[in-house]
């Protein structure tokens, strides 16, 4: 039998890759594939980054200034759409900075050459009083704008009886204190915080499962 011309060979050839509609794929070297997995793990993480700074993150409580609201080790979500666009009341459990309270460490990459970096410190406390409001305190009971704010639904750990204040707040000033009065680190003592220091809403807690989902008021 004679051979088939190299010239039916080639046209079958490509009838057979236009039928099956498939061309044999190359295989990856063991580089791209390395690459390849590189940037699968960047790009998890940028998502998991945006998800944190613009959505919504956990975080862990540590101490007793929110007590009886939200306990020593319980894990809250914190949202941030809303914040982001300004919607910030009184009365909200915020997660916050505070002003000079940063932490940092460096890496030394030989001679002068130093890499910083630092991290914030946070606090979960209570939204008390906005920009342009006046807060006073007076034995204990707060008075925002010359009106008595009932707090009678908050189960406080301590209900302190100092006087504070009145304090006008300027533009980009917020108030915040902690639920357990006599025991909180907060606004009394740091001053009003500004808007870039508040990083998110408490809306409910994760942790433990108990209170899965429980909101936080």
């Amino acid at each position: 039998m004679n051979a088939e011309p190299e010239q039916v060979k080639e046209t079958n050839e490509k009838a057979k890759k236009r039928f099956f509609g498939k061309k044999e794929k190359k295989k990856k070297t063991v580089g791209q594939e390395i690459v390849s997995w590189i940037l699968t793990l960047l790009a998890a993480v940028v998502i998991a980054c945006v998800i944190r700074m613009f959505l919504f993150e956990p975080i862990r409580v540590e101490g007793e200034s929110m007590t009886d609201t939200l306990q020593d080790r319980e894990i809250v979500l914190v949202t941030k759409p809303g914040y982001l666009r300004g919607d910030i009341n009184r009365g909200d459990i915020v997660i916050c900075r505070y002003p000079n309270r940063n932490t940092g460490s460096s890496l030394n990459l030989g001679g002068s050459f130093e890499v910083r970096f630092n991290k914030h410190t946070l606090f979960v406390k209570r939204m008390i009083a906005l920009p342009g409001d006046i807060l006073e305190i007076r034995e204990g009971k707060v008075y925002v704008n010359g009106e008595y704010v009932d707090e009678t639904g908050i189960n406080m750990r301590s209900h302190s009886s100092e006087n504070f204040g009145p304090v006008l707040l300027g533009e980009d000033s917020y108030f915040v204190m902690g639920d357990n009065r006599g025991n909180s680190n907060d606004s009394r003592r740091v001053g009003p915080i500004s808007r870039d220091m508040i990083v998110g809403h408490v809306t409910n807690i994760l942790w433990p499962l108990n209170k899965f989902m429980q909101k936080v008021e």
